[in-house]
């Protein structure tokens, strides 16, 4: 198939790969303008783009589609389908309407559940037990078009965003390109509105770690926001963010190290595993540890 590609982050990355070595034409990419990143604040293009420059397919990054050159250029294309993964921009329904077979949206949760930008960090936040992909046919709403097919996973206890991110970039490569291999075979159903909820962008003002929140709650939440934003908490003058956690039982005063890496929460108690100090690199506990006084308390 003639395929017009439409992503942004990493996530998206596997799938591109997956649909050439597929055997699909990728006729254009499309992605989010570079952005300003580093110290230095130099123009970053991001790292769909980046492969597309290495593969040496068109590249288009348009700020959004309201201009009607924009909408004609894609049409241009003359594209049997457009894949869509964490492009980032909302498109109009004359967008989508131009491929001969319309769009299809990777979507990284079990829909109706987890519409929206983030899908990931809340259903680890949540405390979800089981997550998964979907390849949907879009319409005009936000992630409510029918679905072509949804594969599920489990989520690990103990799992952070990054790890269950890298598998549903794979389990959604896979299952785009088993979908464009047969479409007629997988044909379009309906989602229901019973049980749809909607995941909001991560603000980082969400990020602060609450001692005296349950155990239960803060372990999903340093694992949820791992690694950006980082669920962060003050040791003194230095702010820590925790990158990797797990349950454990002891008590205390929330905020209170009962051991090295056991810290007291509201209800029950986390063992933190992965700390990054401000502007050092990420450090298991055990060698965080070994350079610094043990504190009383977290704040």
């Amino acid at each position: 198939m003639r395929v017009v590609f439409m992503g942004t982050p990493e996530f998206s990355v596997n799938a591109l790969e997956a649909l050439a070595a597929a055997g699909h034409e990728i006729v254009a990419v499309y992605s989010q303008p570079p952005r300003k990143s580093g110290r230095g604040q130099k123009l970053r293009p991001s790292p769909v783009h980046q492969l597309a420059q290495t593969r040496g397919w068109p590249i288009f990054t348009p700020a959004n589609f309201c201009g009607s050159a924009d909408v004609a250029a894609f049409a241009g294309h003359d594209a049997d389908i457009a894949v869509v993964v964490a492009y980032g921009l909302i498109l109009p329904q004359a967008l989508l309407d131009l491929p001969k077979h319309g769009c299809l949206n990777i979507h990284a949760s079990l829909l109706p559940r987890w519409r929206g930008a983030a899908p990931i960090h809340r259903a680890i936040m949540a405390g979800d037990q089981e997550t998964g992909v979907c390849i949907m046919q879009m319409d005009a709403g936000l992630d409510t078009g029918p679905v072509r097919i949804r594969r599920s996973l489990d989520i690990g206890a103990t799992e952070i965003t990054a790890q269950l991110h890298n598998r549903l970039a794979f389990m959604g490569a896979e299952a785009v390109v088993d979908v464009l291999a047969d479409l007629a075979g997988h044909a379009c159903v309906p989602q229901v509105e019973d049980g749809s909820c909607y995941a909001t962008k991560i603000d980082k003002s969400e990020a602060r770690i609450d001692w005296t929140r349950s155990a239960v709650e803060i372990d999903r939440k340093i694992r949820g926001l791992s690694s950006f934003p980082g669920a962060w908490c003050m040791m003194g003058d230095q702010r820590l963010k925790v990158l990797a956690s797990c349950l454990s039982d002891g008590a205390g005063v929330p905020g209170q190290v009962l051991q090295a890496s056991e810290i007291a929460c509201g209800d029950g108690s986390v063992i933190l595993t992965t700390l990054q100090p401000a502007g050092k690199t990420a450090q298991i506990v055990e060698v965080f540890f070994q350079g610094h006084c043990l504190p009383e308390r977290l704040d």
